[in-house]
């Protein structure tokens, strides 16, 4: 039986980026700050503090998540607060995790 051939909508340009950001997905420690960051805005402190880690640790995972989209920032003074880009990055932490959570 011959097998249908699939066309992909998209181009490999686009294939590419995707696949960068499942990339991102697969550190541990940045779906902790995504996790975080789903719930409420935070500082870089706060999280290194939540996370029991390392305030460099923490900004070197969120240059990561800022340069794929996933989180953005805004400053309050001399504090920059932290927080999920859009819906979008909360859907696929969701949508992953009631994957993974299914029987």
């Amino acid at each position: 039986m011959k097998k249908p051939h699939i066309d992909y909508p998209i181009n490999d340009d686009t294939l590419y980026r995707l696949a960068d950001l499942f990339k991102v997905f697969g550190d541990p420690t940045r779906i902790r700050i995504l996790y975080i960051l789903s719930v409420e805005e935070l500082c870089v402190q706060d999280i290194a503090d939540r996370l029991s880690m390392t305030q460099s640790a923490i900004s070197h995972q969120l240059r990561v998540l800022k340069q794929m989209s996933l989180v953005k920032f805004r400053r309050d003074g001399k504090t920059i607060f932290y927080s999920l880009a859009d819906s979008h990055v909360a859907t696929i932490m969701n949508q992953g995790l009631e994957h993974v959570t299914e029987e």
